[in-house]
């Protein structure tokens, strides 16, 4: 089976727009969670967010034609795809307009839909109103994808993951399944989402979020602190990547999914699902639990997931589940639902790259109950650095993980 390879990273986080951006945020071990104002969260448990600076959410708004009817979370997908396009050397390729795209997403635009029936109820109708109007064209989930196929003329298959929190780590599944298949040779997988008052109240009513930034597998830690931004992949059959001299960042080695069919909000104590997810990322990879040298985990800082993802590492890698290094990016950025495992597995990219574990920010004593080996304070050196699982768990029991590799790893294999 024909390996497949990521050629280009694009990135829209907290820390700001681009691959760059976020790295340096990352490995300074910076937590971009700040105090929200994109809406009124004064009644609500937190009031902090991984929110993009308004000065830089506008500017990632950079695309003349049919702009104005852009939601919040079609900006972010756009400025993602055109950074990896460009680093992938195809943003004005004849090879591009055949691409897929694979996206996910939770939200869509639903901040924009908010704002119109805000006007609408409070009879507040202006010349904002009329444009927020335009934008209920991006209310679907599907919006982010199509808006990608329109501004980058893509005629390849275009399709939406909606799987909460799992979502672009299922739309990273599909989009691999399709270039093994030879349906596409080349492929844009990601997610977008952006922050809106549904959300923020669904988990504040939950009880979900915490009233200071994530902690994740601390102690003490009470919840996870939602996000906004995007990562895209783009994705190349080896061969595709080979014949137009493509430099290649790492494979996509492999990708599992399950769901717990145990509760609609919480994780199944024992993991069962994640556990299932990641046997079959390893076994869709060929490799064996041995041969992955760190985790990056869904670690969203609640006491129930981290729990629960605890006893599904221990079931997936024995013994050494305690002794491998682990990472949460959703430390540093926040939860960024459907969006958060394709800008996670832009994360563990760069780490591969690098041959380090970036560093999960937050004070508090590690949870004994969860005895991971959570790299913190600072990037730590790992050497090997060959192969790395990404996971991702959602609401309704929704598994997923990925397997990445570096390129050198699965050469000639």
């Amino acid at each position: 089976m024909e390996r497949v390879v990521v050629t280009g990273l694009g990135a829209v986080s907290p820390h700001g727009l681009g691959v760059s951006s976020l790295w340096d945020g990352l490995t300074g071990c910076r937590a971009a969670i700040r105090d929200l104002d994109l809406f009124d969260a004064s009644l609500h448990r937190t009031r902090l967010a991984g929110q993009l600076e308004s000065s830089v959410a506008d500017a990632s708004g950079r695309f003349p034609t049919g702009s104005r009817r852009l939601t919040r979370t079609d900006r972010f997908a756009l400025e993602a795809t055109r950074e990896a396009l460009r680093h992938a050397g195809l943003e004005r390729s004849p090879e591009l307009g055949e691409a897929g795209v694979y996206f996910g997403t939770s939200t869509g635009g639903m901040l924009e839909g908010e704002r119109v029936y805000s006007d609408v109820v409070n009879q507040s109708i202006g010349p904002e109103t009329r444009l927020r109007f335009l934008q209920l064209a991006g209310q679907p989930l599907g919006a982010p994808a199509e808006a990608i196929a329109r501004f980058f003329d893509l005629h390849g298959p275009v399709e939406t993951s909606g799987a909460a929190c799992a979502a672009s780590t299922m739309a990273l599944e599909t989009a691999l399944s399709s270039l093994r298949s030879g349906e596409v040779e080349l492929a844009l997988a990601g997610g977008s989402d952006g922050l809106c008052g549904l959300t923020y109240g669904g988990f504040n009513s939950l009880r979900a979020v915490s009233p200071e930034r994530t902690r994740p597998f601390r102690k003490d830690r009470e919840g996870l602190s939602l996000g906004e931004g995007a990562g895209v992949l783009v994705l190349e059959t080896e061969a595709h990547a080979h014949r137009r001299g493509a430099t290649i960042l790492a494979e996509l080695a492999g990708a599992g999914t399950s769901c717990d069919a145990h509760h609609m909000t919480a994780p199944h104590p024992e993991g069962a699902g994640a556990r299932l997810a990641m046997k079959r990322a390893l076994a869709d990879a060929g490799l064996e639990a041995e041969d992955i040298d760190f985790v990056n985990a869904h670690g969203t800082g609640t006491p129930h997931n981290d729990a629960a993802e605890w006893c599904a590492l221990s079931s997936v890698f024995g013994e050494r589940a305690g002794a491998l290094p682990l990472t949460s990016t959703k430390g540093a950025v926040g939860h960024l639902l459907g969006a958060c495992g394709a800008l996670e597995a832009v994360a563990t990219i760069l780490c591969l790259q690098a041959g380090v574990v970036h560093p999960t920010p937050g004070h508090g004593e590690p949870d004994p109950e969860c005895p991971v080996d959570l790299v913190i304070d600072s990037p730590r050196a790992i050497a090997p650095c060959r192969a790395a699982i990404s996971v991702n768990l959602a609401f309704g029991g929704a598994n997923a993980a990925v397997v990445l590799r570096h390129p050198e790893a699965g050469a000639g294999s």
